[in-house]
């Protein structure tokens, strides 16, 4: 049966979204901004739910029955070295142990059983990762390459992300179906990128120093796609986010679908 010899079901996709472990108030908790709920619900037309970053409570059977789809999130924190066997950071980098414990292990199980999958900057990362790829710690520090860093902190933060590079995107990919323009700009901010892309990932856009700004998964049955830029904040203006969100909630809906269908 296809996606569209399905009917609509009543209710919206239901779509976790990757938290942060924090701390607040010397408690642990958990952490995710509004901008990935706002484009869930708003572009995605999906009912956001958190996803905590807590190995020990995750039950991936339980996670893949029950949801729609899946926003992996940016993070002020890196994905662990030792997760793709890179030499220690230095201290003073973030690191969040409990979500790579989290995350990690899951993405293939969801991709393989059709989860529909969006990567954003640490997201991004997660998947290369996942996939056996391996990140650069200081991209900005390797010759040729352009400073991908946010810039001035005492900017309002909402400049932040204004848009900061153009990208390349490759002809016949995922990206390429969503709009007809092959070079636009993004609002890339990082300190990590991509050293070696992951194996079963084709890449779906470049930088101008040609470092690889999106990808998606081969072979995937349903959406699989990551990017390094932030479209959770340009929803209102951005046509290339917006187009991102709705395809992705898309395939939520054709998840979910399927999903009742088969329960």
């Amino acid at each position: 049966m296809t996606d569209s010899n399905l009917s609509t079901p009543p209710g919206r996709p239901l779509v976790a979204i990757a938290a942060d472990r924090i701390e607040r108030h010397m408690h642990p908790a958990h952490a995710l901004l509004h901008g990935y709920v706002r484009a869930v619900s708003e572009l995605a037309s999906a009912l956001p739910l958190a996803l905590p970053a807590a190995p020990q409570a995750m039950d991936a059977d339980s996670l893949i029955h029950g949801i729609d789809g899946i926003v992996l999130t940016g993070s002020p924190s890196n994905v662990a070295p030792e997760r793709y066997g890179a030499d220690a950071l230095p201290d003073s980098v973030l690191l969040d142990h409990e979500r790579d414990a989290t995350v990690l292990p899951l993405l293939p199980r969801l991709v393989a059983a059709g989860v529909p999958v969006l990567g954003v900057c640490r997201g991004f990362q997660e998947m290369n990762v996942a996939w056996g790829g391996t990140l650069d710690a200081a991209v900005h520090t390797r010759d040729g390459r352009l400073d991908h860093r946010e810039g001035d902190h005492d900017r309002p933060i909402q400049r932040w992300y204004d848009d900061s590079h153009e990208i390349h995107i490759a002809p016949g990919g995922v990206l390429a179906g969503l709009l007809p323009l092959r070079r636009l700009s993004v609002n890339s901010l990082h300190h990590q990128g991509i050293e070696r892309l992951g194996t079963g990932l084709r890449t779906e856009a470049v930088a101008p120093d040609g470092l690889v700004e999106a990808f998606s998964v081969e072979g995937a049955s349903s959406f699989a796609l990551a990017v390094q830029w932030h479209p959770e904040m340009r929803i209102d203006d951005c046509p290339l986010a917006q187009a991102i969100f709705r395809a992705f909630g898309a395939a939520c809906r054709a998840r979910r679908a399927r999903r009742l269908i088969l329960s």
